[in-house]
This record gives C-alpha cells, structure tokens and sequence, in this order.
C-alpha cells in the first residue's frame, strides 16, 4: 500500500517523469492522497466508469509507466486517455455511484475506504483532469 499518492497535470510524460524524486507539488498543481494502491485504483476506475475488464487493462500495462520503478520507492504513472476521458464527462451523481463501488471493492479485499473519502478522491480526480484537458495537457499519478 502507498503512503503517499499525488495526482497531478502535466504537459507531457517528459515534464511528469521529472516529478520522480521530488513529487509534483513543487511544478504542478496536484491533489494528495494516502492509503490506497493508487495503480489497482486506477485500473478499477476504468472499469466501473467505462465498463473495460480489468485483465485487458493489465494486459494493456495500465496504468502505463513513465517513470520510476516500484523497486525504487518512486514511480510515475500517466492516466490513460479513456480514463480521463470517463473522469472529465461523469456527472456527480456517477462518480458518486462509482465512489460506493469502489470503496464495497476495497473492503471485499479487506482494505476500508469509506464512500465519502472515496467520493473526495473522484471528484476532485475529476476536476483536476477537466482542468489538464482542457490546458492540453495530460494527467499523471506519483506514488512514493
């Protein structure tokens, strides 16, 4: 589980790699987080928003990596462009929806993030990748 999770905007996967060793804060705007493996995460927002499985998008190598290794303590990952595409249009009443089915996900593996936290995380997801879409630019995951 990661200590630390920070969602971020950047131009490019070159501009995100340099967050690696310090974070995104200092460069970019980006939201924080704890507790939660942001990577699984990922790939189960994917799929409650957009209806994929989620052996094709870890077939796929989603979240793709841009930067780091999990061996390294640091790693980067770039949101996949369905995924930000699903944040920047859901409605709050679907990011609600998909808030308590992720959080009843968590706790089946025994793991508790309750649905308001949850709900906190996605919305402002989705705000943050809005914001990036709409500058051009792409968003980003940093974990240490």
């Amino acid at each position: 589980m990661s200590i630390i999770v920070e969602f971020f905007a950047a131009p490019n996967d070159a501009s995100a790699a340099r967050a690696l060793r310090s974070g995104p804060q200092r460069a970019f705007e980006s939201l924080s987080f704890g507790n939660f493996d942001p990577e699984e995460a990922l790939v189960e927002w994917e799929c409650l928003l957009t209806g994929g499985s989620f052996e094709e998008l870890v077939e796929a190598d989603e979240p793709r990596p841009v930067a780091g290794s999990e061996d390294d303590g640091c790693v980067v990952f770039a949101i996949s462009p369905r995924l930000s595409s699903a944040l920047a249009e859901a409605e709050r009443s679907e990011l609600k929806d998909v808030a308590v089915a992720w959080s009843s996900q968590r706790a089946e593996d025994g793991e508790v993030i309750d649905t308001e936290t949850a709900e906190v995380i996605l919305s402002d997801l989705a705000a943050l990748v809005s914001g990036a879409r709409r500058q051009g630019q792409n968003s980003y995951c940093w974990v240490a």
